[in-house]
């Protein structure tokens, strides 16, 4: 699985590091931060989920 996020797209919602806090985190403004672009494929759940709940579509999930 590969992860790519857009940064400029963030809207600092947190919903992604609220899914997988392990592949996500926010800075200080609260705009996300990928932590691993390559989760282990036991992540794919949760990591699945971040993107589909993401109100700015700035997480992409390759398989």
């Amino acid at each position: 699985m590969k992860v790519t996020l857009d940064q400029d797209k963030c809207v600092a919602s947190g919903q992604c590091v609220v899914a997988a806090d392990d592949v996500f985190d926010q800075d200080d403004d609260g705009i996300a931060v990928l932590l691993d672009p390559a989760p282990p494929s036991e992540r794919a759940d949760d990591v699945q989920q971040a993107a589909a709940v993401c109100p700015a579509l700035a997480i992409m999930v390759q398989d």
